[in-house]
């Protein structure tokens, strides 16, 4: 049943439902997270050049770009349960036919192959656009004041999904693994590539079962307009004062921070001050994964109920600023560490690295559910799931354009994309500091 416009939606047990879908979507992210410590040795075991491992990794962003604002919009329509339960079904078909990409490779060529891995990404990241409706959901079932730290809670499950989930892809790609797997008496492709992704696959479908057994549809303003395009749902996001900065705030994050991210590995594997080699850095990403689930999951509900999204989306721009900027001088700020007689493998140089990661991870963890907060707070109760839908869309389009840009200044001089991130993430902060001096979209004071 529809609730009225302008009343407060709400399950039986809110707290459940919150739990739910925060679980559901570290499911699913650990399912995405499986496949990410594969995805360059399967492209290359076809024969082909590295640039279509970015290739692969921009068919992602786009198409989740592409179908965000749909879902979103849908959930606005015909309910949140029904767009979730649909995009984890079409998930788990995704990472089933990535699976099936070797199997294609030997007997139709290396071509065909290819060409499935791009379809299966395709569609992987078209279903991975059901974040806007799970962050719908959430505003759903939550008071203005409890939003900011359930929002919070589904940041911190893709933190967690990122710590588990290449772990499990590590250890499902081992010999081990696929030893085992080939005795089995199914009739089961058992490569170091197709085992983890039938366990994405598998993920997606213990989240979906989840989604079925347990999820109940929230009651809610159903919107009841005309159908409308992407470009007409960004333009009308655009016009609406309140929320066309955010738009722009989320476009440019994702383009600073998934530029670094793509270009950290190979700046701490190539800086003499470590030469990490795959393990190292995957224990680095691994501790950054962990403060990250720390900051979103414990600090940020408390810390918005205190200070409110709008001011601490300003502090944790800035910190994300000063991070980007330090880290690839991370090697040289070693030297301003004390002297300490800890175990030789941490160095000063190691130490000041973590610092800066840590103070990476509490920025981005103070920004990115401050600024979905914003985003729901700007938006009409009939119209969560399609302002949401835009936001994440915005920020799949940033994570299309940042990672070929950063490989480009990288390959010119080693810190210029972190200087330059840093500098794209500064407008964002001059313009959280409008919205923090103006008073909290909705009313909710800053």
């Amino acid at each position: 049943m529809a609730t009225p416009a302008g009343a407060t939606a709400t399950v039986e047990r809110p707290r459940r439902a919150v739990a739910t879908v925060v679980f559901v979507v570290f499911l699913d992210l650990v399912g995405f997270g499986i496949v990410i410590p594969i995805l360059p040795y399967y492209v290359r075991s076809f024969g082909v050049g590295d640039v279509f491992i970015g290739l692969l990794a921009a068919t992602y962003s786009l198409t989740q770009f592409l179908a965000a604002p749909t879902l979103g919009r849908a959930s606005d329509r015909w309910g949140r349960r029904p767009v979730l339960v649909l995009s984890l079904a079409g998930s788990a078909v995704a990472w089933t036919i990535f699976g099936l990409g070797d199997l294609v490779g030997d007997a139709s060529g290396a071509a065909a192959g290819v060409a499935v891995l791009f379809l299966a990404r395709a569609l992987a990241g078209a279903m991975g656009g059901n974040i806007a409706a799970a962050q719908a959901y959430v505003a759903d079932v939550t008071t203005p004041d409890e939003r900011a730290g359930a929002l919070g809670l589904v940041g911190a499950s893709f933190s967690l999904g990122f710590i588990f989930g290449p772990a499990l892809g590590g250890a499902l790609a081992s010999e081990t693994a696929v030893r085992a797997a080939s005795g089995l008496p199914i009739p089961l492709p058992a490569t170091p590539f197709s085992l983890p992704a039938f366990g994405a696959a598998a993920m997606s479908l213990v989240a979906l079962g989840v989604a079925l057994a347990v999820l109940e549809e929230p009651p809610r303003h159903r919107a009841t307009g005309a159908r409308s395009t992407l470009v007409a749902e960004f333009r009308a996001a655009l016009g609406e004062p309140a929320l066309r900065g955010l738009v722009f705030a989320f476009f440019l994050v994702s383009v600073a921070f998934a530029g670094v991210q793509v270009m950290f590995i190979p700046f701490v594997a190539d800086a003499s001050a470590y030469r990490f080699d795959a393990s190292a850095a995957a224990l680095l990403l691994t501790y950054v994964g962990v403060l990250g689930a720390v900051n979103q999951g414990l600090l940020v509900g408390r810390l918005a109920e205190r200070f409110g999204s709008g001011r601490l989306a300003v502090v944790g721009a800035s910190i994300l600023c000063v991070a980007l900027a330090a880290l690839p001088f991370a090697p040289a700020l070693g030297g301003a560490v004390p002297a300490f007689g800890g175990p030789t493998w941490l160095t000063r140089e190691l130490v000041a690295l973590l610092a800066v990661l840590g103070l990476l991870s509490f920025g981005n963890g103070l920004l990115n559910p401050s600024l979905a907060a914003l985003v729901s707070a700007s938006s009409g109760a009939d119209r969560q799931g399609t302002a949401f839908g835009v936001t994440q869309g915005a920020g799949s389009l940033g994570r299309t354009v940042g990672p070929p840009a950063a490989a480009a200044l990288y390959a010119a001089v080693y810190w210029s994309p972190f200087v330059a991130g840093a500098l794209v993430v500064l407008p964002v902060v001059a313009l959280l500091v409008g919205v923090a001096r103006g008073g909290e979209p909705g009313g909710e004071r800053g």
